[in-house]
């Protein structure tokens, strides 16, 4: 199943992702988190909306 891929280092925890994920997978916590792969569309909104870049892919389990 599809999700994205939240590099923790790169994170700036600015909650963009979390408010702009139309399925509400992410979740603000010292980082954003994916808290619900299997809803996920792997539409890839988080990434664009990411200003840190720390969203880079959408991996397939």
């Amino acid at each position: 199943m599809a999700h994205p891929v939240i590099e923790a280092d790169e994170c700036i925890a600015c909650g963009v992702c979390v408010d702009d994920c139309p399925q509400g997978v992410l979740e603000l916590q010292d980082v954003a988190t994916v808290t619900d792969e299997d809803s996920c569309i792997a539409c890839g909104v988080c990434v664009e909306s990411c200003p840190a870049g720390a969203i880079t892919e959408i991996a397939e389990d």
